[in-house]
């Protein structure tokens, strides 16, 4: 898998249930075209290419739009921007994430309940960068 693949993907977490619902509902403008999901935990080119370019997948979901990967926070802003906002939960959280600097401040509260989430639950952590 290249970033010059023209396929947009969102990585994410896949035992998560935050992040499995977020992405579940998201809603992207008909400009952005399909989207495909992937859940890092089933491995595969999308995780590995994420991984070789330094990635940690516990930091954060992965957004590969236009040849770019953006990670984390910024991955959160970019599909705040590109989605359009239905149901109350999703305006907020796209009016929170719209901002960028409201992003990198909001990211790890987020980043933190999900990891103990996944303790409360039994899970493991992804994985380190390779």
């Amino acid at each position: 898998m290249s970033s010059e693949s023209g396929i947009n993907w969102i990585l994410y977490d896949g035992d998560c249930p935050f992040c499995s619902n977020y992405v579940a509902y998201l809603r992207f403008r008909e400009a952005v075209g399909a989207v495909k999901l992937v859940n890092a935990r089933d491995g595969g080119s999308e995780f590995e290419y994420a991984r070789a370019s330094g990635l940690n997948l516990d930091e954060g979901m992965v957004f590969h739009y236009e040849g770019r990967l953006y990670h984390g926070d910024e991955c959160m802003h970019m599909l705040a921007l590109l989605s359009s906002s239905t149901g109350v939960v999703h305006r907020v959280t796209t009016w929170v994430f719209r901002s960028q600097k409201r992003a990198a401040l909001i990211y790890p509260l987020l980043r933190a309940g999900r990891n103990a989430t996944l303790k409360l639950i039994g899970k493991s952590k992804i994985s380190k960068p390779a």
